[in-house]
């Protein structure tokens, strides 16, 4: 098991039972407390759990956890609507789309029904049910069901989207730090992602203010491999800055 999913796995178990004992994933992955100790050690770090004696709970603030699609969706709600007609506006028809997954860009692929030839490239199991009535050309990757976030992962994804070439890609954020870069709680994820950048020609993150300057699990990209960012209009001046500083594009929705 790689160090990764050694983390995801702690990740994992404390979403679902509240808490993590150190004996027990010691057990459980057959490897010593000690290594175990600074696994907890480095989540503790991230804000991503909090250390006891013994083991670990999940944090008090679970902003950087891994919420589920529906309840993002009930979250910032005319923020999200605004960001995806503003990137709606960057597509052309007969462009070649990628649409992560997520709140945002299911959004987006709502949006999106207003042109008539369009080719869709997704991991998203919602988003391609979106557009199921549209005239598009629309393509999942296949792969592993994360039912959390209705997205697939894994080889399978990572292998479909080697071969594609793309106009643009929308990218959801979890997590977009300017000096670190894009992250997610998710370790397979965060390889989809990064597939779907290497094949993209634009590379645009949609995420509302509230996702910056914060860091999750796994990085996805360093912020030098993103063009554009759409947000709305409560980033701070300081992360504007940044952002600007480092090259990117910002479109304030």
């Amino acid at each position: 098991m790689l160090i990764e999913e050694r983390r995801q796995h702690v990740l994992t178990t404390i979403n679902r039972d509240g808490r993590v004992l150190v004996s027990e994933l010691s057990d459980a992955l057959g490897i010593s407390r000690i290594t175990i100790r600074k696994d907890l050690a480095y989540l503790e770090e991230r804000g991503l759990l909090q250390r006891t004696h013994g083991g670990a709970l999940a944090p008090r603030s679970g902003a950087l956890l891994d919420p589920t699609l529906t309840e993002k969706e009930q979250q910032r709600l005319q923020e999200k609507h605004r960001i995806a007609e503003a990137a709606v506006k960057l597509v052309s028809e007969g462009a070649c789309i990628i649409l992560d997954s997520g709140s945002t860009t299911t959004m987006i692929a709502r949006a999106l029904r207003s042109f008539s030839n369009l080719t869709v490239i997704t991991n998203a199991v919602n988003i391609a049910s979106e557009l199921t009535n549209t005239t598009f050309e629309v393509m999942l990757t296949g792969g592993m069901l994360r039912r959390n976030s209705y997205s697939l992962v894994g080889p399978p994804a990572e292998d479909t989207l080697r071969d594609i070439h793309a106009d643009i890609l929308f990218l959801g954020v979890d997590g977009f730090d300017p000096e670190i870069g894009i992250t997610t709680p998710n370790v397979l994820e965060s390889r989809v992602n990064r597939a779907m950048v290497r094949v993209s020609r634009k590379v645009v993150a949609v995420c509302d203010s509230t996702k910056f300057s914060r860091r999750s699990l796994a990085l996805i990209v360093p912020p030098s491999a993103v063009h554009t960012v759409i947000t709305d209009k409560g980033i701070s001046p300081a992360d504007l800055e940044a952002l600007r500083s480092a090259g990117i594009e910002v479109i304030v929705a």
